[in-house]
């Protein structure tokens, strides 16, 4: 029995011919579905292929039994709703190299134009105007180009910049120094070192909770001025009303913008408008040989996955056997979640991780852990879509060591997974234990020993134990209207230093953290954003 596969978006010919070119699939190509038409249509479908047009919602998804594979041809799966799908038991998948030349070649055109007045000056010549002396410009040689997001595009940007004689600063917290240096990039181990070195700033990372409004007013009165701004990554990325501000005020010399939020802007949008900005209608893959490579990688994981069983570029299945998931669920998810935990802490670029298994945890397989440690590290700053089985792959490509170290000695638990990252800053260490079988318990941070709750909003800070501070913050944040759920203090002796974690029923307001830090007695504060007790990502199923 042939499998039938479904195309609602238009896909390349290439890819098109690919598909049907192969034993035992039936290709439909329907690009004018509604709603009910879709999922009239995927019923009688076992595999998609879609580009951004086709939106896969929950609707749409549910009660599919015979759908089996969706295969996004392009990196986003915005437009699908990918835990249905994981519920469903639906395969997602998706293209992650095909856009990456065309994406990296339209910033480079983006910063050329930008730099060389090159739309205002069509402009005026359309207009009947000869008026050499209004658009001079700016040479890129010599200059330096800043890079956030040192991952396929962005990595590709900074080859193509380095042929205009431009020197590269990046900043990506999993591409090693040394792995950088090699490639011919100064990195930086914090995002406010690069600010001031750059005349230009290209971005190159995903959005996510940490990186809206990654450039703010902030951060531009760090840069240079006359800096110049380019997004061909995900619109939210810059605070428009500070881009706006600081245009009209001259501190940035211009902005070269592809991605909105959201998507298309208004016409009387300001920025669209504004003299000193050159925009384009998400252009960044749109090349020809762009949409043929994504087509035909789209083809290839849909024949493979019919005909051999493979899945590549899944965003959210492991493969694991069902029943060893099932045995280990609850450690994968403490271990993303301390993953998130690291992710969040202030610190350099990162050098290496290493995890110690300890007690009845050593004799399972730690391998999945780690990888699930992994995607809970990475999942916020890569433009991949992060899981158990990419995670240690995309790690050791950007030069980063991941340890196991096992112990069937339980010390003072059953189990216990302790985590250690070290930066060029400095090493954090973490450690968490199951109590029971469910309850994940954050049980040490650096020196100190406690017992916190490892989810929701944790508000963590280090302080002299004095008598009278946790009342004090306990008084602060309910005069700010946040409730605390649980209080933890870790200290090695009464009187010297201390660490406490609070798990917040909200996240709490700028001003009650100034008011909180601003205690003699207080040394520092983080809040970390971890998922609900009962929150797990779409690849570790429901």
């Amino acid at each position: 029995m042939a499998h039938r596969v479904l195309v609602t978006d238009k896909l390349a010919d290439e890819g098109l011919d690919l598909l049907r070119s192969q034993p035992g699939l039936e290709v439909v190509v329907n690009t004018k579905l509604d709603t009910a038409g879709l999922r009239a249509a995927l019923a009688e479908a076992d595999g998609i292929v879609i580009r951004s047009g086709t939106q896969l919602t929950d609707e749409v998804l549910k009660d599919q039994p015979r759908l089996k594979v969706i295969v996004r041809a392009g990196v986003g799966v915005d437009n699908i709703d990918v835990p249905s799908a994981t519920r469903q038991g639906i395969v997602v998948m998706n293209t992650p190299g095909g856009n990456t030349v065309s994406t990296a070649e339209h910033t480079m055109a983006l910063i050329l134009a930008l730099s060389r007045n090159v739309g205002p000056a069509n402009s005026s010549m359309k207009s009947g105007k000869w008026d050499r002396n209004k658009f001079t410009g700016t040479q890129l040689g010599g200059k330096t180009l800043g890079i956030v997001g040192l991952g396929r595009v962005g990595l590709a940007v900074a080859k193509r910049a380095q042929g205009f004689d431009m020197n590269v600063v990046g900043f990506d917290p999993f591409l090693s120094a040394e792995r950088a240096q090699e490639l011919g990039v100064e990195s930086v181990g914090r995002l406010d070192d690069l600010w001031e070195k750059c005349d230009y700033i290209s971005l190159h990372t995903p959005l996510s909770a940490e990186t809206r409004h990654l450039i703010g007013a902030r951060e531009i009165g760090m840069m240079k001025n006359g800096v110049r701004l380019i997004n061909c990554a995900r619109g939210g990325l810059i605070d428009e009303a500070a881009l706006l501000e600081a245009l009209n005020a001259g501190k940035v010399a211009g902005a070269a913008i592809d991605a909105f939020d959201p998507e298309p802007p208004p016409a009387d949008h300001p920025l669209v408008l504004h003299p000193k900005v050159l925009v384009t209608p998400h252009l960044g893959a749109s090349t020809e040989e762009a949409q043929i490579s994504v087509a035909v990688e789209a083809a290839r994981l849909l024949s493979d996955f019919f005909g051999r069983g493979q899945i590549k570029f899944s965003v959210n299945m492991p493969t694991l056997d069902r029943a060893e998931l099932e045995e280990i669920r609850t450690y994968l998810d403490l271990g993303r979640r301390m993953g998130m935990l690291h992710a969040q802490m202030d610190r350099g670029t990162v050098k290496s991780a290493t995890l110690r298994y300890r007690g009845d945890v050593a004799s399972k397989n730690t391998k999945l852990i780690t990888a699930s440690f992994a995607a809970g590290w990475m999942e916020s700053a890569l433009d991949e879509q992060v899981n158990l089985v990419n995670a240690e792959v995309l790690a050791k490509d950007r030069g980063i060591a991941i340890i196991e170290q096992k112990t069937s000695d339980p010390g003072d638990f059953g189990s216990m997974i302790q985590t250690e990252v070290v930066t060029e800053r400095k090493t954090y260490i973490a450690s968490a234990t199951l109590f029971g079988k469910q309850f994940i318990r954050l049980v040490q941070l650096g020196p100190y020993r406690l017992d916190a709750h490892l989810d929701g909003t944790l508000f963590i800070f280090t302080h002299r134990d004095v008598p009278g501070l946790i009342g004090f913050i306990g008084t602060t944040f309910g005069r700010h209207g946040i409730n605390i759920a649980q209080m933890n203090v870790g200290r090695e002796v009464p009187g010297g230093e201390a660490i406490g974690v609070v798990n917040l029923d909200s996240y709490p307001s700028a001003a009650a953290l100034e008011e909180v830090q601003a205690h003699k007695d207080i040394t520092s504060i983080s809040v970390i954003r971890l998922p609900g007790r009962d929150e797990t990502p779409p690849w570790l199923g429901s």
